[in-house]
């Protein structure tokens, strides 16, 4: 099944109090999850993989074998199709749980 996933993460403040959000919809656009939830106190390049790793969880629990991720976060994105090299120690970890 293919899902299409819809991610953001914020920090006020960098570093500074952060949350998560996603959205998990199907192929014709409906809504079928819906992430929203506040994270600590974390940097805004934290915040966007937490999103992305959160809702990557849910997408397989709900038998997502395809999934199609939308994201503001040029950093994120650009690391994730190796344009970008990871040289923040904290987002490695994140990094390898997201790939």
């Amino acid at each position: 099944m293919k899902l299409i996933i819809n991610t953001d993460g914020l920090s006020k403040g960098n570093p500074g109090t952060a949350a998560i959000g996603a959205t998990i919809k199907d192929e014709r656009g409906t809504m079928l999850a819906t992430i929203s939830q506040r994270i600590g106190t974390t940097t805004n390049n934290v915040a966007e993989y937490k999103a992305l790793i959160a809702a990557l969880q849910k997408a397989k629990k709900m038998g997502g074998t395809i999934v199609e991720i939308r994201a503001d976060s040029e950093l994120m994105i650009w690391q994730l199709s190796g344009r970008y090299k990871i040289k923040s120690e904290a987002l490695k970890p994140l990094y390898i749980e997201a790939t």
